[in-house]
């Protein structure tokens, strides 16, 4: 029985994808290393390494962390220059669920940074709590997250659902012994995601399967 779901954040939420990739890769054209759609892809929401890994060799960890501090303050600002999206259809989505269903947001971004993207929607009354990556010591694809998740809501794997947008979404989800959903963007549209329980593209999609397990 259906009891809870557990949303990802940037891609499934909200449009923000694409922002933290051209951050990151303003941050690394400097250093000579020019960030593809596919490195984010592999590096970022497959694997989680980033690109630090091709950089050890002439930046000190202290470098880098600063570097990665310098790409945060600049996500920021972006951030809080733009407009940011909801994802088509989330909104009316959330409102029909959220009466049904107890929801929480399981993200891997900085609280800060979830706050500025989150200040001019209004998609977080739908939902009960919200984990960022201060929530937890181990970021997905660990399990860790949506172990937590659990925890918070107070049910069993097998009665909650995850949405995710990202490989490493899906792996931390499938760990935690939870079904995934995976909502693709133009990210992540030509991926087959093996092992996530639905494959969706749009919210409507999304939505319906949701009712076939809700009615199960």
């Amino acid at each position: 029985m259906l009891r809870a779901i557990l949303w990802d954040n940037d891609g499934v939420l909200v449009d923000t994808e694409r922002l933290f990739y051209e951050a990151n890769r303003e941050l690394f054209r400097p250093l000579g290393l020019e960030l593809s759609e596919q490195h984010f892809f592999d590096w970022y929401l497959a694997d989680n390494c980033g690109a630090w890994h091709l950089l050890e060799p002439q930046l000190s960890m202290a470098d880098m962390d600063a570097w990665r501090s310098e790409r945060n303050r600049h996500y920021a600002a972006t951030l809080a220059s733009e407009h940011i999206p909801a994802i088509e259809g989330v909104g009316t989505v959330l409102a029909s669920l959220s009466p049904r269903l107890r929801m929480g947001v399981v993200t891997s971004s900085n609280r800060d940074h979830f706050e500025i993207i989150h200040q001019r929607l209004d998609l977080l009354p739908h939902f009960e709590f919200v984990l960022t990556h201060e929530s937890y010591a181990n970021s997905k694809p660990s399990p860790e997250p949506y172990l937590l998740g659990l925890e918070r809501l107070g049910v069993d794997a097998v009665d909650c659902l995850v949405v995710e947008d990202s490989p490493r979404g899906l792996q931390a989800a499938t760990a935690a012994g939870i079904r995934c959903i995976i909502l693709r963007n133009a990210l992540t549209r030509g991926h087959d995601f093996p092992g996530a329980w639905r494959v969706v593209d749009t919210m409507p999609e999304l939505l319906a399967e949701i009712e076939l397990l809700i009615a199960a």
